[in-house]
């Protein structure tokens, strides 16, 4: 195993905002999105329990997604995908560290290498392995399907979300009421920042594919305005996204910004194209106007006490 991370692969484009069409890596899309159900189930599984489930997502880094640090008895450990130099890495506070390869290979494959290398360094979980929120599902030990892994196109969607998750903090930095943090959900396979109004919720409805009701009822207990960014699937091309639960009265035709943004009767959200995006002269307001104006159409249509949420620090140097 080679643990000299320090030099970064020399063919990195100096292009921020990349292209990453559904079409180029649907395949390497859907593997990712199963190793990350497999990761995300591990911290799930283990770490303690947090409101709205935030105790099972994942964070971007400086090289590509993590769990951060998970409590094991009197140890911690995490694991990270590099996509860098293509790696998976277990870690843990007694020293240990182990890396798995990311290459094509099946979803199978990976699950029983991560799970016998978690087995031989001590550390003992067990998972439901169906995974969630895709369509005919398959069991990870099963899954001989899914092979595909593109160096170039898992090195795109890492930094794509570098992007989105730099835009996000900026944005939750101004807020003073609860807030999720910046955090990548491993079902939906989208980045995502939560901003509340302090008050509970009625009981969501359910009817999520691929997720049972009782869960979809604990992530919406309380009112949200919430956004992120979401690569697609399908026809559907990448986008920013927004939304409030409950809906407030007129919110879908809350006029937002910006132009390009829009509100999609198929989605039942705000979105913001990212090709549109990548091709603005200045892409950072853009997107922190459609977080902004979006959050805005919840906040004002629902009451919220915008006076008491809001928050500019005022830093003393």
């Amino acid at each position: 195993m080679d643990n000299d991370f320090s030099n970064a692969p020399s063919n990195l484009s100096s292009e921020v905002w990349l292209p990453l069409p559904v079409a180029e890596w649907q395949d390497t899309n859907e593997t990712l999105h199963l190793w990350t159900q497999i990761i995300g189930k591990i911290r799930l599984a283990l770490a303690p329990k947090v409101n709205h489930w935030w105790h099972s997502t994942l964070y971007v880094t400086p090289r590509g997604l993590t769990t951060s640090a998970i409590p094991y008895g009197t140890r911690i450990f995490q694991i990270t995908f590099d996509f860098l130099n293509h790696q998976l890495l277990i870690e843990t506070s007694d020293g240990i560290t182990k890396a798995i390869a990311l290459m094509p290979r099946s979803v199978a494959d990976f699950y029983q290498a991560v799970m016998s290398t978690l087995e031989d360094i001590g550390i003992e979980v067990k998972l439901w392995t169906i995974p969630q929120e895709v369509t005919d599902p398959i069991p990870f030990e099963q899954d001989i399907q899914h092979t595909a892994y593109d160096d170039e196109c898992a090195q795109r969607f890492w930094r794509i979300l570098v992007q989105c998750d730099r835009l996000l903090t900026i944005f939750r930095a101004r807020y003073a009421g609860k807030c999720s943090p910046v955090h990548f959900f491993w079902g939906s396979f989208d980045l995502a920042v939560t901003r509340f109004s302090g008050r509970r919720a009625p009981d969501h409805p359910g009817g999520v594919p691929g997720m049972a009701d009782w869960v979809t009822r604990e992530a919406y207990s309380h009112e949200v305005s919430s956004c992120g960014f979401w690569f697609g699937k399908g026809s559907i091309e990448a986008l920013f996204y927004a939304y409030a639960y409950p809906t407030p009265e007129g919110f879908k035709d809350y006029p937002v910004q910006p132009q390009e943004a829009f509100f999609s009767p198929e989605m039942q959200e705000f979105v913001l194209p990212y090709e549109a995006v990548r091709q603005a002269s200045n892409s950072d307001a853009m997107v922190l106007s459609f977080l902004q104006s979006t959050y805005e159409a919840a906040a004002n249509l629902g009451h919220w006490d915008r006076a008491a949420l809001e928050y500019s620090p005022v830093l003393k140097l």
